[in-house]
């Protein structure tokens, strides 16, 4: 296995095609696409100061390294990778990548991040600047992600999201099969467009959320700050904790709630009698 310690590499393709290689305390910058097809690697304590260092990457172990901001475009079309007490000051990072695990990472600019993905594990993360992050990833499980940055998960399929704090409006849009357990969310104009999305024991604040959707399904969830909810939403089965400012043209379901400020029924093609709405 090579070795490499406190080495400063620059220029294009500096590693080019290294092969089951440990790489401790190094520098790459001044120099695109550093370890581009490379395999087996260990990289701990480094720092990437430049663009495109991991692509088309398999079987990656990277510990305690810094990707700087010119770093963008990091880690594209790499398999089996993953990333544990990594800072990430660059944008358009994880795109295209298979069986990916990120794990105590901190992301200061996270626009446009993680991108297109399967099969992605991720706990405790922190994420600011992250407009569009992990938008039509397929398979992600994330537990204690700390979010924001709006439109979070647009087109995403197969994703659990537990303990977590999300502020992003526009969460959820498009998506298939989601699972939200113990979390926060805030941000307008909640899930339109989703369909069989699960909240378990989360609180919600939203304009206009829960629209457009389908089978939709909330256990003992808060709604707070909640107007013109479930608007054009099939299949409800709602228990909510709290009331509700307003609820909007349901198309079918049930609606266990608190209380309603105002329910509106201006949609002549809309049947109320196909929703239940009960409150105490």
């Amino acid at each position: 296995m090579p070795n490499y310690l406190n080495e400063h590499f620059t220029g294009e393709r500096a590693l080019f095609k290294t092969e089951d290689a440990y790489i401790d305390s190094c520098t790459f910058d001044d120099g695109e696409s550093p370890l581009k097809e490379s395999r087996d690697l260990d990289v701990v304590h480094s720092t990437f100061g430049w663009k495109y260092p991991l692509w088309y990457g398999k079987d990656v172990n990277v510990i305690e390294c810094t990707f700087l901001p010119m770093a963008r475009a990091g880690v594209w079309y790499t398999i089996d990778a993953s990333f544990a007490h990594c800072r990430f000051d660059a944008p358009k990072l994880f795109r295209k990548c298979e069986n990916l695990s990120l794990e105590d990472v901190e992301f200061t600019d996270a626009a446009e991040t993680l991108w297109w993905n399967e099969n992605v594990k991720i706990t405790d993360a922190n994420v600011v600047h992250g407009d569009y992050f992990g938008m039509g990833s397929k398979g992600l499980t994330i537990d204690h992600l700390d979010l924001q940055g709006n439109y979070a998960f647009d087109g995403c399929r197969d994703l659990t999201v537990t303990n977590s704090v999300l502020r992003t409006k526009d969460a959820f849009w498009n998506c298939k099969n989601v699972r939200v357990e113990n979390s926060y969310i805030e941000g307008e104009y909640f899930g339109w467009n989703a369909e069989n999305v699960t909240l378990v024991h989360c609180e919600i604040h939203s304009h206009q959320g829960f629209c457009y959707m389908k089978n939709v399904t909330l256990v003992d969830c808060r709604l707070v700050d909640t107007d013109l909810a479930f608007e054009y939403c099939e299949n409800i089965d709602a228990q909510i904790l709290t009331s509700v400012d307003s609820i909007k043209n349901p198309i079918s379901g049930k609606i266990h709630c608190q209380g309603v400020g105002e329910l509106i029924f201006d949609d002549p093609e809309i049947d109320p009698k196909n929703t239940w709405i009960s409150h105490e």
